[in-house]
């Protein structure tokens, strides 16, 4: 079990969460004495470009980064859920509508789909989880089809139909205990993904807008001036790295024991 991983996580929202009561410095206050000072006893990660202090905008970033990635996942995960889980077990027209918006979205890069929706709108926390989650589903809908596929040919799931048993009573007493395995898989991937692609849109100037701040609009402040102040840049990067690191390692774990109980299914 990757308890390393998860106490990382764990510290990572512990500290996001709770770590300005410990830590007292503001996030906003700007200071031009203190302007690209290195890591000290004063400004334990240094500062930045208008001297605001980069630990202190680490741990309001990450509630965003955060809040972004764990509700994105969860709806394109749970969108993904449901729209496999509806397509193979009703197959016919509802399968082959599923498969015909599938590819539609495949047909575009899912970074610059991204994009596109992100041009048209001001990007806030809400609108970004829901753009995130619209490009993001695909992935688990289709693997939560391909089992669903194999559910429903299983004979207890026709004897289920022919004795007029409620569609929703098999959907959530059957299939959903054999589908959980791969939803908590595929959110945990998610997490990781969806962070990343804030940080992206964020890197890119599309994101998160002042004064409102992620780990990707920290780390896009101290892109101008990497070789002179690494520390502006480096300490965003390492916090997405540990998280996104840490929930694919859970996410590779998660799946060794689905497969394990499928062959000593």
């Amino acid at each position: 079990m990757p308890k390393f991983s998860i106490f990382i996580l764990f510290f990572i929202f512990f500290f996001s969460f709770f770590g300005s009561f410990f830590y007292t410095q503001s996030a906003y206050e700007l200071n031009a004495l203190s302007i690209l000072t290195p890591p000290s006893y004063e400004h334990l990660l240094g500062t930045d470009r208008l001297g605001r202090d980069i630990l202190a905008r680490l741990i309001e970033g990450g509630k965003i980064s955060l809040i972004i990635g764990v509700g994105s996942a969860f709806i394109a995960s749970l969108v993904g859920l449901i729209l496999g889980a509806m397509a193979g077990y009703f197959r016919g027209v509802i399968d082959k509508g599923f498969v015909i918006m599938v590819d539609l979205f495949l047909t575009f890069p899912t970074f610059f789909l991204l994009l596109a929706l992100v041009s048209y709108v001001n990007a806030s926390v809400w609108v970004l989880i829901v753009i995130i989650s619209i490009t993001g589903w695909m992935t688990t809908a289709r693997l939560i089809r391909s089992e669903s596929f194999k559910i429903t040919s299983q004979p207890y799931i026709k004897i289920l139909n022919i004795a007029n048993v409620s569609k929703l009573k098999i959907l959530f007493k059957y299939y959903a205990p054999i589908l959980a395995p791969i939803y908590f898989v595929s959110f945990t991937f998610g997490v990781g993904g969806a962070i990343l692609a804030e940080s992206g849109l964020s890197f890119l100037g599309l994101g998160i807008v002042a004064p409102q701040m992620s780990w990707g609009t920290i780390l896009s402040g101290g892109k101008d001036v990497v070789e002179i102040a690494w520390w502006v840049s480096f300490f965003p990067g390492l916090m997405i790295f540990l998280v996104t690191f840490s929930l694919i390692n859970i996410s590779n774990y998660l799946q060794q024991l689905t497969n394990q109980k499928q062959i000593q299914g």
